[in-house]
């Protein structure tokens, strides 16, 4: 099957594509994934139980968001394909990949696909610790991002924890303070490796206890499938002592994994494994292939800059498929060449992007 447009990955930024590319009457196909990374599909946000900062929303269940997401992409016409992208070939145009059989990730079928252009919106996932009922409170307690879940209210005036030792960490339990009593950091060795100035603002905030040389070793709450975390008992390495701390919340601050293990090789990525795209744009170092959300974003990792940079993304793909067909387009995106001549009325190296009649 031919395609002018694929979009690889559905949750925010993969979905916010299609709707886009939908209206150019592009006729995206969208690969949603099969369980890609372990999650449905839909992402992340399908294991986040209330989003509250999403626009639009007062609270809605993450789940939903994404159903919601889903059923427009689909009434604006995307066709959307429940299978898993196993393979790409990026060197040959168009760009060919093959499909892995539903609810087989080992093996590809012999049917070749093709694009004239991709949109990678695979995601990136939380790195968890496989604690013992991390998976019962996923969700009821335990989260990976305190921007996203912070607020809620089962964690206001509450004692947090937050494990890990880097900037995020930092940047996380910060944050968290505007919501908790207490924030308690658990850190497994017996220095931060954030920046000095960043330990410098944890280790001076009245709210927040650093727990040096010490390890999470267990989760514990309320029983049955709605009950809410409590405590978690941690050990300290060099005692050995364990000790239960109160708290109602857990958060992750260990790093993310994005979804890449299929461009390596083939696109250039970061030492973490993110996707490279030119600043101020979603373009890879391959003309044609496009990346957006959290496969390329490791600072934000909001829903709502991911539906933004699939916005984009769909715009940068029109306008090239538009340029592969020799069409102008005059009200899609304007001033890229002006800007990389360095004009002064441009946005320095950035394209600017104007009024687009789609919108």
């Amino acid at each position: 099957m031919h395609s002018k447009l694929v979009i690889i990955g559905s949750g925010p930024a993969g979905h916010t594509a299609a709707i886009y590319a939908s209206r150019a009457d592009l006729k995206p196909i969208m690969y949603e994934g099969f369980l890609a990374l372990g999650i449905a599909a839909g992402g992340q946000l399908t294991t986040t139980d209330e989003v509250e900062n999403f626009p639009g929303f007062t609270k809605i269940r993450g789940s939903e968001l994404m159903d919601n997401m889903r059923a427009q992409s689909e009434a604006c016409g995307t066709e959307i394909v429940s299978q898993t992208v196993g393979k790409v070939d990026l060197e040959h145009r168009p760009f060919r990949f093959w499909l892995h059989p539903m609810g087989d990730e080992e093996t590809l079928e012999e049917e070749t696909h093709t694009a004239d252009s991709i949109i990678i919106a695979t995601g990136a996932k939380a790195r968890r610790l496989d604690l013992p009922g991390e998976e019962q409170y996923w969700g009821n307690g335990v989260s990976a991002c305190a921007v996203c879940d912070g607020s809620l209210p089962i964690f206001r005036e509450k004692p947090l924890v937050v494990i890990g030792g880097g900037d995020s960490a930092v940047e996380e339990s910060m944050y968290l303070t505007k919501k908790a009593s207490k924030v308690t950091v658990i850190v497994r060795r017996d220095v931060l490796r954030a920046s000095k100035a960043n330990a410098r603002r944890l280790e001076n905030n009245p709210k927040i206890e650093v727990r040096y040389n010490t390890s999470p070793v267990q989760i514990k709450g309320d029983e049955g499938p709605r009950g809410l975390m409590k405590s978690l008992l941690i050990k300290n390495a060099k005692t050995g002592k364990e000790e239960e701390i109160p708290a109602n919340g857990l958060f992750y601050a260990v790093g993310h994994e994005p979804a890449t293990h299929l461009f390596q090789g083939k696109l250039k990525m970061d030492s973490d494994g993110y996707l490279i795209t030119t600043p101020g744009t979603t373009e890879t170092n391959v003309p044609g292939v496009f990346a957006a959300g959290d496969v390329q974003d490791k600072k934000y990792r909001q829903a709502v800059t991911s539906a933004g940079s699939g916005c984009m993304a769909a715009l940068e793909a029109e306008k090239y498929l538009a340029e592969q067909e020799d069409i102008d387009v005059p009200n899609g995106i304007e001033g890229e060449k002006d800007a990389r001549k360095g004009k002064p009325d441009t946005n320095g190296d950035v394209p600017e992007y104007r009024q687009n009649p789609l919108l």
